[in-house]
């Protein structure tokens, strides 16, 4: 593979993926509107660059990861974007985590410019980009996917092709629900123990070996029992993530009762300032609402 990789949003997720794909050795043209986050990745030995057509020009694979649908547009569609700069035959490999519909029209603009993509969202939060384990669901042609697995190889634990383009954020979305309702329950039960007096953490050793046990509450019970709330991923990104739930399953006449139910509650706590939050952070709505702390 070419090692020279372009890579458009250097947030929480992005910088640490950076690291990682520098580690294995591949050079890395970067851009972010945030010039810090620029320094400080060029201070990690990747090449600045000025705009995106800069590393449109430059490189032949383009990684982007940035917050929703209307910025990945942006940098694909827009001006001074991948498709007015970069060269026919380029493969773009978005790892945002956007609408499903968004990547397909994006995806279909390339094609008309002679150039690819895979939609390729993660799961695994800050930590799990640190340690290059992150799950990868992808979307797209058997033969970009191929191209592509290096990368994701140093990126991610796992990456699997889960069919054509969109198939990838699909399965994004289905992952969200998953978490945010087992996050949700986690706080429900926890506020319900404490509320009777038996210890949470005790509740948390005696259930995690069961079938209740989850890599969710894996990760997130010990942070709600150290009162840390810093974000892997913040609650107000999981608000969009579910809001592309309720856009998508609306287009399809899908029911998410759960989902809009868990999503009410993470725009009560951003409205009230916790949007920054870590979702585990979820479990502050039951605790407001019984008047306790979970430790």
């Amino acid at each position: 593979m070419n090692k020279k990789i372009g890579f458009i949003g250097l947030g929480i997720m992005g910088k640490p993926m950076c690291r990682n794909l520098l580690k294995a050795g591949y050079v890395l043209y970067v851009y972010d509107i945030v010039q810090a986050s620029v320094d400080e990745i060029t201070a990690s030995g990747a090449n600045a660059c000025a705009s995106i057509s800069e590393v449109a020009e430059n490189c032949n694979i383009i990684i982007t990861m940035l917050p929703n649908s209307p910025q990945v547009k942006e940098v694909v569609m827009g001006k001074g974007g991948i498709i007015e700069n970069a060269s026919k035959g380029t493969l773009v490999v978005d790892m945002s985590s956007i609408a499903p519909l968004a990547s397909k029209e994006c995806e279909a603009a390339l094609k008309e410019a002679g150039m690819r993509m895979i939609d390729a969202p993660v799961s695994g939060g800050e930590p799990k980009a640190i340690e290059g384990t992150l799950s990868i669901m992808c979307g797209g042609e058997q033969s970009d996917f191929d191209e592509a697995k290096p990368l994701f190889e140093v990126m991610g634990g796992s990456s699997v092709l889960t069919g054509a383009i969109g198939s990838g954020n699909m399965t994004k979305l289905a992952n969200q629900i998953i978490v945010a309702v087992n996050i949700a329950a986690m706080g429900e039960a926890l506020t319900l123990a404490v509320k009777a007096g038996v210890d949470p953490e005790l509740v948390f050793n005696a259930i995690r070996g069961g079938l209740a046990g989850s890599t969710v509450l894996e990760a997130k019970v010990p942070m709600v029992l150290d009162r840390n709330f810093k974000p892997g991923f913040k609650i107000d990104l999981h608000i969009k993530d579910l809001k592309n739930v309720v856009e998508t399953a609306n287009e399809l006449k899908s029911p998410i009762f759960l989902t809009t139910q868990v999503l009410q509650m993470m725009q009560v706590l951003s409205g009230e300032g916790e949007g920054g939050n870590d979702h585990g952070g979820i479990a502050r709505f039951y605790e407001k609402l019984a008047g306790i702390e979970i430790c």
